[in-house]
C-alpha cells in the first residue's frame, strides 16, 4: 500500500514539475524514472538528457552487481549524489564525483542519510530528495557534458557543509572501491572551484577530467583521511550562507581535458539559473519523446513513454562541444560531427533498441556507424561493448556489424559504405580478443573442447554477424564475400543436435556433449559451459535469420510449432551457477529478462500460429511491463528491454533485425502515431482492443487488406496508417 501512495504521488509531484515553460504539459509527466530501479532492472532515477554523458543521480550502494546503477528504490539511505551512471547494466562501473550535503559534525562514520519516499520527486532531467537525517534538500539538473546541483539547507543548524568524494565509484567489491582509482590531480582554483584528473579502473581502464564550480566560496576545507588502497581525496567543504541563500554546484565533465570540462561547462551552462536548465532538459526530453502521440490508459501511457526515455538515455555523446575526445587507443581525435558516441551494449540493443532508433531517431543513426568506423581506426576490429570509448569485450560475436548492415540495407549513406564493410569483413576474419576464426573456419562451429566457453552461443551470435555481412555484401555486389559469409551464416546447423532438436555442444572429433542437461545455466567464465546466460532450451531459437532452415531440421513447422509451444510449458526451473540473475521473467523455459528470449515469442507467427504470437506478447507485456519500480523483468540494458516493448506496443517486432521486415503480433496500445519524418506521420491503431479481443481478425494498411506476415520499413518510413481490427477470436491465417 504504501508503494502505491508513494506512486501516486510520484505522478503526482512529476505532473507538477514538467510543464512546459508555454504551460502546455509536458510528455515528461508520463515518465516513470523509478521503473526498474528496483529488483534487477538496474535502471537510475536520476537526471539526464537525451544522449548525453552525464547523469546526475542519487547513490544508495556502490559495491556489487545490485548496484550496477548505484541506486535501488527500496533502501532506506542515500550515500550521496554522483554525476555518471549506465542504464540498466549487468556490470557496475562509472558513479564518477560522489557529492553529499549534511549539516552538523564533519567527524562521523559516514555521510549517509535517511529520506523519505514521499518526498522523493524524479522526471526526466530533474531530481529532488530531502535527506532527513541533515534536513537538506537535494536538487539535481544536467546538460549533456554537466551536472547542476543546488541545496538548501536548515537555517540556525551551523554551516552548510558538502563532502566531495573522489575516489567513490560503482565497482564490483568492498577491495575495488579503494583501488579503482589509479591516478589523480586536484587543483584549487581560488576559493570557489576545483579542477582535477582522475584515471580509474573498474569494466574500462578510462580517464575523465573536472571542473567543479560553486556559487558560493569555501571558507573552510578538510582533507578527510584515506583508507589504504586509495589514490583520490575526499573533502568536506564549508560554506557560509545566509538563510535564504542556496548552494548550487556545477561539474564539467569530459574524457579529453580539463580545459574541454571548463569548455563544456561554459558552453552549456554559463549562468546560475538552475531552472532554465531544468526547463532546457524538459525541452531536450520533449523533442523526443513527442517523436509519439499515444492513447491508452495513463499506467500503458507510462509505459510507453518511460520505454521511450530508456531507449533516449544512450548511446552517449562522449564528444567535447568542440568535437575532441579519447579514443580507444588513449589518443585524443577531433570529429566534424562533434560526436563520438559509446555505451554501445551492442549483444543487447542489436536486436530491437538499433532497429528502433532507425525510426525513431533517423538522425542519429550515421553517427552510430562513423564512430563505429572511428573505433575500428584505432582498434583494429568493430566494438563489442564499449563505455567511455574503450573496449570492455562483454558479451560475444561483434554486433556492431549488424547494425551497420541494417543501417546501409535502410538507405543511411552517411557514412563511407566500403570502408564500412571492410571493417566488418576484416573484424570477421582477423583474430582479436573475442574471436576464433581459425577453429571457426575449420570445424564450422566451435568444438567446445578447444573453446572452453559459451560455444554453442558464440556459434550461433557467429552466424547471425555473417548473415549480416552477407546481406551488407550482396547489396554492394561482392560476390565472392558474399558467398563466403552466407555459407557460414548456415554454420549454425552443425549444432542442431537430431535427437533433442536443441542445440547442442559438439567436440572437435564431432561428438556431442554428454551428459547432456538441457536446463544448465552457463555464461562467461563458466569452464565446460555452452550457453551465454542461458541454456539449450533458450539459446536454441536463436536463428534470427535462418528460421526456415531451422524448421527442416527440426522436422517441419507443424513439430517447431510443438517445440516451441513446449518451452513455454517447461517448469520455470533454474539449475547450475551461470547467471540465473539474469535469467529472469520466465514462461516456462522461456526468459523475457534477458536478451536472447526477446524475438521468440514472435517465431509463432512464422509457423502459422499468429494467435500465439498475439497471446504470448500480450502476456509478457502484461506481466514484465508495469508501472512500478520492480516493473521490469529483467535489465534494461542500454535501452533493449524498453525497445522490445516499444515495438510490440506497435504490433510488431524485427526478428530478424537487419534489412527491415518487421513479424506482425498484436498492438497493445489502441492509438499510436510516430513521427517518421518532418511531414510524414506513421500510425496504428487497433479498433476494438480489449482485456479479451487480444485476438488479430484483420489487417489494413493504407486502407487495403494486409495479408503479409511482415510490414517493411519502407512502408513505415513512407508514412501511413496501419489498422488492426481486434477481436477475442483465434485467427491463424488472415
Amino acid at each position: 500500500m504504501k508503494k502505491q501512495i508513494s506512486l501516486m504521488l510520484f505522478l503526482l509531484f512529476a505532473a507538477l514539475a514538467s510543464k512546459s515553460q508555454n504551460g502546455q504539459k509536458s510528455l515528461t509527466g508520463y515518465v516513470n524514472t523509478f521503473i526498474g530501479a528496483a529488483d534487477n532492472g538496474h535502471t537510475f532515477p536520476g537526471a539526464t538528457v537525451p544522449f548525453g554523458m552525464i547523469q546526475a543521480s542519487p547513490e544508495t550502494g556502490n559495491c556489487s552487481w545490485d548496484y550496477c546503477s548505484g541506486y535501488r528504490y527500496e533502501d532506506k539511505k542515500i550515500w550521496g549524489f554522483a554525476q555518471t551512471h549506465l542504464n540498466g547494466t549487468g556490470v557496475p562501473d562509472l558513479g564518477d564525483i560522489l557529492l553529499q550535503p549534511f549539516t552538523g559534525s564533519t567527524e562521523r562514520e559516514n555521510y549517509h542519510s535517511a529520506y523519505a519516499k514521499k518526498v522523493e520527486i524524479a522526471s526526466p532531467g530533474y531530481y529532488s530528495v530531502i535527506l532527513s537525517d541533515f534536513d537538506v534538500k537535494v536538487e539535481l539538473t544536467a546538460t549533456a557534458h554537466t551536472a547542476f546541483h543546488q541545496y538548501t539547507y536548515p537555517a540556525n543548524k551551523g554551516a552548510a557543509k558538502l563532502l566531495v568524494d573522489l575516489q567513490s565509484g560503482l565497482v564490483s567489491s568492498q577491495k575495488q572501491l579503494h583501488e579503482h582509482v589509479i591516478e589523480n590531480k586536484v587543483t584549487f582554483e581560488g576559493d570557489d572551484a576545483i579542477v582535477g584528473y582522475s584515471r580509474v579502473k573498474q569494466w574500462v581502464d578510462r580517464n575523465y577530467y573536472y571542473v567543479i564550480i560553486f556559487n558560493k566560496p569555501i571558507f573552510k576545507t578538510t582533507l578527510l583521511p584515506k583508507t589504504a588502497g586509495d589514490k583520490a581525496p575526499r573533502y568536506v567543504f564549508d560554506f557560509d550562507l545566509k538563510p535564504s541563500e542556496k548552494l548550487k554546484v556545477k561539474i564539467g565533465i569530459s574524457c579529453v581535458s580539463i580545459a574541454g570540462a571548463k569548455n563544456n561547462l561554459q558552453t552549456e551552462s554559463p549562468g546560475w539559473d538552475f531552472q532554465e536548465i531544468h526547463h532546457n532538459a524538459v525541452k531536450a526530453w520533449d523533442r523526443y519523446l513527442s517523436r509519439a502521440e499515444v492513447q491508452g490508459t495513463p499506467n500503458q501511457k507510462v509505459s510507453f513513454y518511460t520505454s521511450l526515455y530508456h531507449l533516449f538515455i544512450q548511446p552517449n555523446n562522449i564528444a567535447d562541444v568542440d568535437g575532441q575526445y579519447r579514443g580507444a587507443d588513449n589518443k585524443v581525435y577531433k570529429s566534424l560531427s562533434k560526436t563520438y558516441y559509446s555505451t554501445f551494449s551492442l549483444w543487447d540493443t542489436y536486436r530491437a533498441a538499433h532497429p528502433l532508433y532507425t525510426i525513431l531517431a533517423p538522425e542519429k543513426v550515421n553517427d552510430f556507424v562513423n564512430t563505429m568506423l572511428m573505433h575500428f581506426d584505432r582498434q583494429g576490429y568493430l566494438p563489442i561493448w564499449t563505455l567511455w570509448g574503450k573496449e570492455n569485450f562483454c558479451m560475444i560475436g561483434n554486433h556492431a556489424v549488424p547494425v551497420i548492415a541494417d543501417a546501409y540495407l535502410k538507405g543511411f549513406r552517411g557514412f563511407d559504405a566500403e570502408k564500412a564493410f571492410n571493417a566488418i569483413n576484416s573484424s570477421l576474419t582477423t583474430n582479436h580478443p573475442k574471436s576464433e576464426w581459425d577453429i571457426y573456419n575449420k570445424y564450422g562451429y566451435l568444438p567446445f573442447d578447444l573453446v572452453k566457453e559459451e560455444s554453442v552461443s558464440r556459434t550461433l551470435e557467429y552466424a547471425y554477424d555473417d548473415y549480416s555481412a552477407a546481406q551488407m555484401a550482396k547489396a554492394l555486389g561482392k560476390t565472392e564475400e558474399y558467398a563466403y559469409f552466407k555459407k557460414r551464416s548456415d554454420f549454425y546447423k552443425n549444432l542442431i543436435d537430431p535427437e533433442s532438436t536443441l542445440m547442442r555442444g559438439k567436440d572437435s572429433k564431432g561428438q556431442w556433449r554428454t551428459p547432456f542437461n538441457r536446463f544448465q545455466l552457463s555464461h562467461a567464465g563458466d569452464a565446460g559451459g555452452d550457453y551465454t546466460e542461458g541454456n539449450a532450451w533458450q539459446y536454441t531459437w536463436s536463428v534470427q535469420h535462418g528460421f526456415t532452415g531451422l524448421t527442416g531440421a527440426m522436422g517441419g513447422k507443424l513439430k517447431t510449432a510443438q517445440k516451441l509451444d513446449s518451452l513455454y510449458k517447461l517448469k520455470p526451473v533454474q539449475q547450475g551457477s551461470g547467471f540465473v540473475s539474469d535469467v529472469t521473467g520466465l514462461i516456462g523455459q522461456y526468459a523475457h529478462g534477458n536478451e536472447p528470449s526477446h524475438h521468440v515469442a514472435y517465431l509463432f507467427a512464422l509457423l502459422d500460429k499468429p494467435s500465439r504470437t498475439q497471446e504470448l506478447v500480450r502476456e509478457i507485456n502484461d506481466k514484465f511491463y508495469l508501472n512500478k519500480p520492480d516493473g521490469l523483468s529483467g535489465n534494461d540494458d542500454c535501452g533493449q528491454m524498453s525497445a522490445w516493448y516499444v515495438f510490440t506496443a506497435m504490433g510488431f517486432y524485427p526478428v530478424n533485425p537487419v534489412g527491415g521486415q518487421y513479424v506482425l503480433g498484436a498492438p497493445q496500445l489502441p492509438y499510436i502515431s510516430i513521427r517518421v519524418t518532418d511531414n510524414k506521420r506513421f500510425t496504428v491503431t487497433a479498433e476494438g482492443l480489449s482485456k479479451h479481443n487480444k485476438y488479430v481478425q484483420k489487417v489494413y494498411l493504407n486502407g487495403k487488406v494486409y495479408h503479409g506476415l511482415f510490414i517493411n520499413h519502407k512502408d513505415i518510413m513512407n508514412g501511413g496508417t496501419l489498422k488492426f481490427m481486434m477481436g477475442n477470436r483465434k485467427r491463424d491465417f488472415i
